[in-house]
């Protein structure tokens, strides 16, 4: 064991040796190396970070939960043309499924309504994202209140004009003063403040730090039904332990039936569920993940012969040394241990310059961004390393061959 210790530190000192006595030929060699990890762990980070984000994103709401509306959140078979002509769902179907359809948690009608600009005395925020919603939305998305309450069923259902707002429309209009009870005129229409949601902090999608929320029915006074200006959805949440399958099938034959479909006839509507969706980016993301490596292989591909020019280099600039080991009785063992940790070591050396450059953009790329948290995690750096290693052993195997297998005598007048 100390041997191979002593092999070990003996061939770090040649690697090191080798990268300060011939610096250009060095950085050269592991300059493909350095970009083939930097390049596969820039993608898998990259990706990783996307996914995390995404899916931080999509925490406030449970991935049981079923957004019924003309419109797919993944691919589908049916044509784009056929899928415009189907109609939106109605706030009828809404109040049809909250009454007939078992095992319901909560139903939820929503409106994806314009964004819109809300005015307290002269003070104006814009481009507020709006949700109009029922009262039963609350419970879907697991809102916080900082102060005062969200509508109750009777606001919702006469549409009063009441308003929720997010912490940072709040302190946009109102600065440190208390919202609750003051009027904002928003789409032309006076509205009392009666909620401050607490703060959330940016996502991937936006946050409800810049929204406000309105009744569902205080939207539909002003937009009606226009469609691709207004875009209902029935928001359902299912009990706890409901079998998803069957929920979907008796969701999915009311609203059928409702509709008045013919059997063979393909569903005018599409159920979107969130855990659905949240397969559906784990796909995404994997494909990604073998696209960018398939990419960055190549980079490694270069990175490899050159750690193998430069061992080669080695084993001919040392061609004696190896002879004088081998006549002192050093075993071929030996002498491959030896190259093979110097190509290793090499190599990490490189991939450690690789993942300090993922490092520094993720810095980088995260001031930039903002919303998004670009994250290199321990478990890319081990496999960057890992990466380095394996680069290294394949590309030193032949050179170490060679050199373990050179005649003593040989070796030793090729010096001279």
């Amino acid at each position: 064991m100390l041997i191979y210790l002593r092999v070990l530190k003996e061939s770090f000192n040649f690697a090191i040796s080798a990268l300060t006595n011939n610096k250009l030929r060095t950085f050269l060699s592991l300059l493909g190396v350095t970009i083939g990890i930097f390049s596969i762990i820039a993608v898998l980070a990259a990706v990783d970070s996307l996914q995390k984000n995404i899916k931080g994103s999509l925490s406030s709401l449970d991935n049981s939960t079923i957004i019924v509306m003309r419109f797919s959140f993944g691919p589908t078979e049916i044509p784009r043309w056929k899928t415009q002509q189907f109609p939106d769902v109605t706030y009828d179907e809404y109040q049809y499924i909250k009454r007939n359809l078992p095992d319901v948690e909560a139903v939820s009608f929503a409106l994806g309504v314009p964004q819109g600009t809300l005015k307290y005395g002269d003070i104006t925020s814009t481009s507020v994202d709006v949700g109009a919603v029922t009262h039963e939305y609350y419970d879907i998305e697991a809102m916080e209140l900082e102060e005062g309450r969200f509508f109750n069923e009777a606001e919702s259902v006469s549409g009063n004009p009441l308003l929720i707002l997010g912490s940072e429309v709040a302190t946009n209009l109102f600065g440190e003063i208390s919202p609750i009870g003051k009027e904002v005129r928003i789409y032309g229409r006076r509205a009392t403040v009666i909620g401050v949601l607490k703060k959330q902090g940016q996502s991937l999608f936006g946050s409800r730090d810049g929204q406000a929320f309105v009744p569902a029915n205080f939207a539909r006074r002003i937009y009606g039904t226009t469609k691709n200006v207004v875009f209902p959805q029935i928001v359902i949440k299912p009990e706890d332990g409901v079998d998803n399958e069957e929920f979907i099938a008796l969701l999915e034959q009311q609203l059928r039936s409702l509709r008045g479909i013919k059997p063979g006839d393909v569903n005018t509507f599409f159920v979107n569920q969130l855990q659905g969706f949240a397969d559906f980016i784990d796909n995404i993301t994997g494909q990604l993940n073998i696209i960018g490596l398939v990419i960055s292989g190549f980079s490694l591909l270069v990175g490899g012969f050159g750690i193998a020019n430069i061992m080669f280099v080695s084993v001919k600039e040392r061609t004696n040394l190896i002879g004088i080991q081998k006549s002192l009785g050093a075993k071929n063992r030996f002498i491959l241990s030896q190259f093979l940790f110097e190509a290793v070591i090499l190599s990490v050396i490189g991939g450690l310059v690789g993942l300090l450059l993922v490092y520094i953009v993720s810095i980088i790329a995260s001031n930039f961004t903002g919303d998004f948290d670009f994250v290199l995690s321990a478990w890319n750096i081990s496999i960057g390393l890992a990466v380095s290693a394996v680069i290294g052993l394949i590309s030193g195997i032949i050179p170490a061959i060679s050199a373990s297998k050179l005649d003593p005598v040989e070796a030793i007048r090729t010096g001279y």
